[in-house]
């Protein structure tokens, strides 16, 4: 996977975000703030725009440079988390032209390393990493057994809906949804479905190699 495919894949994430954020929002009117979905589509047109200036950089710089983007113009809790999400996993790549499917797993791990220290957040406390976790568990251990990068990242997206069904079932204890208690039962967690949706805008990109 070189640069090209990682700003592609940025592109494809942007278009998704904007194509979902009224439903978005419609998932976190009913337990948030009502504003992940507009928030997160702003941030994401925001680092659109800014694609070109990132286009002859190492896929480092282009991941770290869309987290920063996102952390100054994405408001509420997501901004933040992303924003880092996106910078650790820049980090995990600093200097590279291509990836590995291993290199490419290990960014993904860094990333969602990233959201559970800006979160102070685990699995199981329906949020993002309910999708995340097991999206990059299925995804390494697809890897692991020889899988192509596509076929471990569709066992990964298979795994990031299956938590996202997941989160209705629990409690929130993090964030604005943590008010409600026993009433944030029977809704899905905003912040793994547009996980979720990053996830298989990545994985369109690769299929349409």
């Amino acid at each position: 996977m070189d640069n090209k495919k990682i700003l592609a894949i940025i592109s494809a994430i942007a278009k998704k975000i904007e194509s979902e954020k009224d439903f978005l929002t419609e998932l976190d009117n009913e337990i948030g703030d009502g504003d992940h979905g507009i928030n997160l589509a702003r941030g994401f047109k925001s680092v659109e725009e800014k694609l070109p200036t990132l286009a002859d950089k190492d896929i480092g710089a282009i991941l770290k440079g869309v987290g920063m983007q996102l952390v100054s113009t994405v408001g509420g809790a997501s901004g933040p988390l992303y924003g880092t999400a996106f910078m650790k996993a820049g980090n995990a790549c600093k200097g590279k032209s291509q990836l590995t499917d291993a290199e490419f797993a290990s960014a993904i791990n860094a990333a969602i390393e990233g959201i559970k220290m800006r979160g102070k957040a685990v699995e199981g406390e329906k949020t993002m990493l309910d999708a995340l976790c097991p999206a990059y568990k299925a995804l390494k251990d697809g890897i692991d057994s020889g899988k192509n990068l596509i076929d471990a990242l569709k066992d990964g997206v298979d795994a990031a809906a299956a938590g996202v069904e997941y989160t209705k079932t629990i409690i929130a204890t993090k964030g604005r949804a943590s008010y409600l208690k026993e009433r944030s039962l029977g809704h899905q967690d905003p912040g793994a479905t547009s996980s979720l949706f990053i996830l298989q805008s990545t994985l369109e990109v690769l299929r349409g190699a």
